[in-house]
């Protein structure tokens, strides 16, 4: 049987090629903490600069991104969990760009052939060998139909699919060889890989965003004053989607927007509240409300685009996520913290009533503001960090809708810095507070409870009489895992070698083991000094640690 992994022998030169990178700033950040300078000119980034020179969440940020696509998505979506990765690092991979340069124009005509059937010119009266954008997986196109209507083209980039889909391979066992520390187990690597998996592949399936827009439409038939964008199915496959061109001005674009006569105050509220009918009302959501995918129309009407990545709110979240808006309200801190640890993973020795009194001091801060002061961004970034400071993880669908709602924030503010989303949200509690009381909530709720209690009924007997079989049989086995040993048991190794090569090495000096330089042993002194390096990096990582 062979010792290598099958996702790393079906990509073996991928996989050397992350493992030369890793490898490459694993050892700069090594560097950059140890007192040797000469081999530091040796390691530098595409730009020239020295790694060590660099800080350790910039290293990383610059390691993903020459990892390329699949971990630039990744970073992406890890930017968004500072409860998991930390802060300090999350918010330098917000920095991480997903622009690439374009594919020639004969390859992407040649992909929508390909993949529509016909050439270029029998299904577009016009197609622009210039696209408008470049990201990661496709690039956008500008053409017109042979009725005139003017579209946008979306053409995903040749190979990407099978370029992703080996990342993937190599991301999954990177995530099953973590999950067998103690120490990086509890972060769930595994799970977050999965999940990211899953994202990934849907993104690349661009019919799913053709599903969105439909859906998008259908929920807004009725709001004159948001487009979305018209997908046009006879022109659409997996790999291409054609869709109407939305024209209007980017939300940077602030001299174009005053030109068109709009109130900015009133289309930042519009906006936000087109956000909030999204998570509250329909539990389906634009998961990327950043400047660039929202327009400004003639006539303030609000242009949503670039609808690949979206989110789902079912039933028990959308229950969770209105328990934790009215504990807030309510400013009561200890239901807030019962509803947190609820939700979380709490770590060993977690400290509920610690955290309980810092969400209290959380909501004496922030509850005594006037809801018009009331800075929503802030408030949700200081209670993440609060929950990463108790080492607990968010669900990754609640950390999702936390992201979205910081990120609604900074772009209302971009159109009004006087916008407050708080006073947006202020009404829709109310409707909250009426749906926790309402009778059929609570009969889908007991029912909900009733299943459970079925499924337990039936399950339990079964999984009692394959314990008392395994018990029978000899074969029923008490795993004990020793929690956060593993660091301690390695610098206890690491101390008996260096007292060893130590020992070693002074017994090699007293006897005056040859070869001999001036009367001293030379591998007496080269364990000695080896032997001091090796305890002065111990002695390092112990006080790093403390």
């Amino acid at each position: 049987m062979s010792l290598i992994p099958e996702q790393l022998t079906r990509h073996a030169h991928r996989a050397a090629e992350v493992a030369g990178i890793l490898a490459k700033y694993g050892l700069a950040d090594w560097l950059a903490h140890s007192g040797f300078e000469l081999p530091k000119k040796y390691f530098t980034d595409r730009d020239g600069k020295m790694l060590t020179d660099q800080p350790r969440p910039a290293r990383i940020r610059l390691a993903v991104t020459e990892l390329g696509t699949t971990f630039i998505k990744l970073g992406q979506m890890l930017s968004t969990r500072g409860d998991v990765i930390g802060w300090e690092i999350a918010e330098e991979l917000v920095k991480l760009q997903t622009d690439v340069p374009p594919d020639a124009p004969e390859v992407a005509m040649a992909t929508v052939s390909a993949e529509l059937g016909k050439p270029v010119d029998e299904v577009f009266a016009e197609f622009s060998p210039t696209p408008m954008a470049s990201a990661s997986i496709g690039q956008v196109h500008r053409a017109r139909l042979h009725n005139g209507t003017e579209v946008v083209v979306k053409v995903q980039h040749p190979d990407i699919e099978n370029r992703i889909l080996a990342d993937l391979d190599i991301l999954r066992w990177l995530a099953e060889f973590a999950e067998k520390s103690a120490e990086l187990r509890r972060y769930q690597p595994a799970a977050i890989v999965g999940e990211f998996h899953r994202s990934l592949l849907r993104e690349l399936d661009f019919r799913r965003e053709q599903r969105n827009l439909r859906e998008f439409a259908t929920s807004f038939a009725s709001n004159a004053s948001v487009r979305f964008p018209r997908a046009y199915a006879e022109f659409s496959t997996s790999r291409v989607l054609t869709m109407e061109l939305l024209q209007g001005a980017n939300l940077r674009d602030t001299a174009q927007i005053e030109l068109l006569g709009v109130d900015r105050q009133e289309l930042a509220c519009r906006g936000a509240t087109l956000w909030m009918d999204m998570i509250f009302r329909d539990g389906f959501y634009h998961a990327d409300p950043h400047p660039g995918n929202i327009l400004v129309m003639e006539g303030g009407v609000l242009g949503i685009v670039d609808c690949g990545m979206v989110g789902r709110i079912d039933e028990g979240l959308r229950e969770n996520v209105e328990e934790i808006l009215l504990a807030v309200a309510a400013l009561d801190a200890r239901l807030l913290a019962r509803i947190l640890t609820r939700l979380c993973t709490p770590p060993p020795g977690f400290d509920e009533a610690a955290f309980s009194a810092d969400l209290a001091d959380f909501i004496s801060f922030y509850g005594g503001e006037p809801l018009d002061h009331f800075e929503l961004g802030n408030a949700l970034n200081e209670i993440a960090r609060c929950i990463s400071r108790y080492r607990l993880i968010l669900p990754s669908t609640l950390a999702q809708i936390i992201k979205v709602l910081v990120m609604l924030d900074g772009t209302a503010k971009l159109l009004s810095p006087q916008i407050n989303i708080s006073t947006i949200i202020a009404p829709y509690q109310k409707d909250i507070f009426l749906r926790q009381l309402s009778p059929r909530r609570k009969v889908k709720k007991l029912h909900r409870l009733l299943n459970e209690w079925n499924d337990l009924a039936q399950n339990l007997p079964r999984g009692l009489s394959e314990l008392f079989q395994q018990v029978r049989e000899g074969k029923f086995d008490v795993h004990l895992e020793h929690r956060r040993l593993e660091p301690v048991v390695n610098r206890l190794v690491m101390g008996m070698i260096c007292s060893s090569l130590f020992l070693g090495a002074s017994l090699m000096l007293s006897n005056k083991v040859p070869p001999l330089v001036g009367g001293h042993s030379v591998p007496g002194v080269l364990f000695v000094v080896f032997s001091g390096l090796l305890g002065t990096r111990l002695l390092r990582t112990i006080w790093r640690d403390r």
